[in-house]
């Protein structure tokens, strides 16, 4: 995988100017970073960068103005957070492309860090503009691609200005394309998977990818409910989509002729309402009364799940198996999370997981940091996973 791509560590960047696109679209409580985890992921690569005696150039984007100023959406706080990290100043820059921009890079030297203001004031970024690339293009010598996150965005900044000047891979970009080609380009085997979440309609193209490559998956949330109902077994109140049962069926055959095992639910943890404190009991999965919903995985289906994942040699995790937001309804998850977790600190097993939920799920286990790879990439982690080819990571492939 390595020789498909330039990284940035393999690039010599003294006294060169270094567009560095990352995605630093973090919280904010009352115009501060809540949350700098994203902006600490990615600030090793630019403290190399700079070490290195790069004049760095940051481009990204912050929520979603739509191609408008809006004030509420700049960079500003961002660049107090880096400050902070870097322990050197931030500037912003708000004339991205105008002479104000020129003026600015012009007047960095080597060591030195500058913040452009968010891309996406710009319809231009979205648009994926090829006039709007090459403008940001004549900002620097050399552009480094670190937002993975975004890499599934033909945005102007990932996809157009890569293609037309010399392009590298960052540092996290590199650890997020070595962990996913681990998973599931050439994984160690036996190849597992753990994929909840409350819908298959959403998680359709991940489904019908995975079947064909894995050797077996675990399935949680409402999506097992409705392949529950595609075998015929009644579910009471549970979220569900009978409209999907169809298609349910059809991923079971495919699982089938691939030789993929469905791991789905033997007994379930039901409960009348959904709310802390509600009762709940465990139910065999034929036991379900009319006004019960399953919101958990029950202690005899978390063994055969650990029994399947304690065979496997990778496993790929994308979303709580119950509904994790409310104890005890997370014990089917932190069960799980934690055998992962043993599993890959004992015995080195690759595991990667990703996905908003999986995150605060693996969280709230406390095994976020006994994961091999953790991803905090969203929507290009998934579509990674559904096989599909990424614009931000195929402009930075070689050739």
């Amino acid at each position: 995988m390595r020789n498909q791509f330039q990284f940035a560590d393999q690039l010599d960047v003294a006294g060169k100017t270094v567009l560095v696109r990352l995605d630093v679209n973090v919280p904010l409580a009352d115009g501060v970073v809540s949350d700098d985890t994203r902006i600490r992921r990615v600030m090793p690569g630019v403290r190399t960068l700079l070490d290195n005696g790069a004049k760095v150039v940051i481009l990204t984007h912050f929520g979603r103005p739509k191609g408008e100023f809006m004030p509420a959406l700049t960079v500003r706080p961002v660049a107090q957070a880096m400050s902070k990290i870097l322990g050197q100043p931030v500037r912003v820059e708000s004339d991205v492309i105008g002479s104000g921009g020129k003026a600015a890079v012009a007047a960095l030297g080597p060591g030195e860090l500058l913040l452009m203001e968010n891309l996406r004031f710009y319809p231009e970024e979205e648009d994926n503009d090829h006039g709007f690339a090459k403008r940001l293009a004549d900002l620097g010598d050399l552009y480094v691609g670190d937002a993975f996150s975004c890499a599934h965005r033909a945005h102007a900044s990932i996809d157009a200005l890569p293609r037309i000047m010399p392009s590298a891979a960052g540092r996290s970009f590199a650890a997020e394309l070595e962990a996913l080609h681990a998973a599931l380009s050439q994984p160690a085997r036996p190849l597992g998977g753990v994929i909840g979440g409350a819908k298959v309609s959403s998680k359709l193209a991940l489904l019908e990818n995975l079947v064909t490559k894995v050797n077996g998956l675990v399935l949680g949330g409402g999506m097992a409910n409705t392949f529950l109902l595609a075998q015929g077994t009644p579910i009471g109140a549970s979220i569900s989509e009978p409209d999907m049962v169809e298609t349910a069926k059809r991923i079971l055959d495919v699982a089938a002729s691939n030789g993929c095992k469905l791991l789905l639910p033997r007994d379930v943890v039901v409960a009348s309402e959904f709310k802390l404190g509600a009762t709940h009991r465990i139910a065999n999965i034929d036991d379900v009364a009319q006004g019960e919903m399953i919101l958990d995985h029950g202690p005899e289906t978390v063994a055969a799940a650990g029994v399947f994942l304690q065979d496997c040699a990778t496993i790929v995790w994308n979303g709580p198996v119950g509904a994790f937001e409310i104890p005890p309804f997370d014990a089917a998850t932190n069960a799980l999370a934690k055998i992962v977790a043993a599993k890959t600190q004992n015995n080195g097993v690759m595991s990667i997981a990703g996905g908003g939920d999986t995150i605060a799920a693996l969280a709230n286990a406390g095994v976020s940091h006994q994961f091999s790879y953790v991803s905090t990439a969203g929507g290009a982690f998934l579509e990674w996973l559904e096989g599909k080819r990424l614009p931000g990571v195929e402009a930075l492939r070689k050739g």
